[in-house]
């Protein structure tokens, strides 16, 4: 097997045997039960990846699920803060221990592990892509119904590992309406693909403010090409969230959990499909 296998067989010139064209994924701990593994995505940072994240697990928490996030962005791990967490993890004989949320949301993140939540985690490819295979193998995450992983930005090393290691039954790609961003969006769409991975929709992020006065939706970022792109890709479009000075006041709290899920419907829909 080639190392730089990306797990398509199909697409192989390489002539493995039968008995290298193994499975890749990372098999849970033995005190780790996770059903369902949904990842959100984005071709770049600062789209509001993690927020989304948080917003899904907290949805999906409301409606009596079990969830987890694993925070695979190690290099800007902002989930724990989102949820009000600032303790350190904990580990027993079953192995690591994720921290919870006010919700009982299980959270495994960098930054529980870090002397200070400022410290920057200045680490190389391979050190960061081991880490998010011991969040996966190592935590004894429990019975979980869905796992939200937060990814990496970008289509390099660390999200390979993630959809390498894991077993991933589908994405959620986050955008803002620049076309910069849509044309990121087609990236990570199309690296999903490469990897057998399904899309499962579109969230666009900023999409709009809310004039406060007249309620006119303002588009300060452009129009919104994101059912566009959303019709060429062939997904839907699962969401616009706007940008809301009370939900940024609410993550700031760390309150995530109080922010509602309103906009999240057709979202929570698709996943609770799977």
């Amino acid at each position: 097997m080639s190392e730089n296998c990306n797990g398509k067989c199909s697409e192989c010139s390489a002539a493995c045997s039968e008995s290298e064209q193994a499975d890749l994924h990372i098999p849970q701990g033995e005190f780790s039960s996770v059903k369902k593994v949904i990842a959100v995505v984005s071709g770049k940072g600062g789209v509001g990846k993690s927020l989304v994240t948080s917003l899904l697990a907290s949805a999906m928490q409301a409606r009596g699920k079990s969830c987890a996030v694993l925070d695979a962005d190690i290099t800007g791990p902002s989930v724990p803060a989102s949820f009000g967490i600032h303790s350190k993890a904990q580990a027993d004989a079953s192995g690591l221990l994720p921290a919870e949320s006010k919700t009982g949301i299980k959270i495994m993140s960098v930054n529980l592990l870090l002397d200070s939540e400022e410290s920057p985690v200045v680490w190389r490819g391979p050190v960061v892509s081991g880490v998010i295979q011991q969040f996966w193998k190592d935590v004894a995450w429990g019975e979980v119904d869905y796992m939200f992983v937060d990814m990496p930005p970008g289509t390099g090393d660390a999200p390979l590992t993630v959809f390498q290691s894991l077993p991933i039954d589908g994405i959620i790609i986050v955008t803002t309406p620049q076309d910069l961003v849509t044309m990121i969006v087609k990236k990570a769409y199309n690296m999903a693909k490469l990897m057998d991975i399904p899309v499962l929709g579109i969230i666009e992020n900023m999409s709009y403010v809310s004039c406060p006065d007249c309620g006119k939706k303002i588009s300060i970022f452009g129009e919104s090409k994101a059912e566009q792109v959303a019709s060429e890709l062939g997904v839907p479009l699962l969401a616009q969230l706007p940008i809301n000075p009370n939900i940024a006041s609410l993550i700031d709290k760390g309150a995530v959990e109080l922010v509602g899920d309103e906009n999240l419907e057709k979202a929570i829909e698709i996943i609770e499909r799977i």
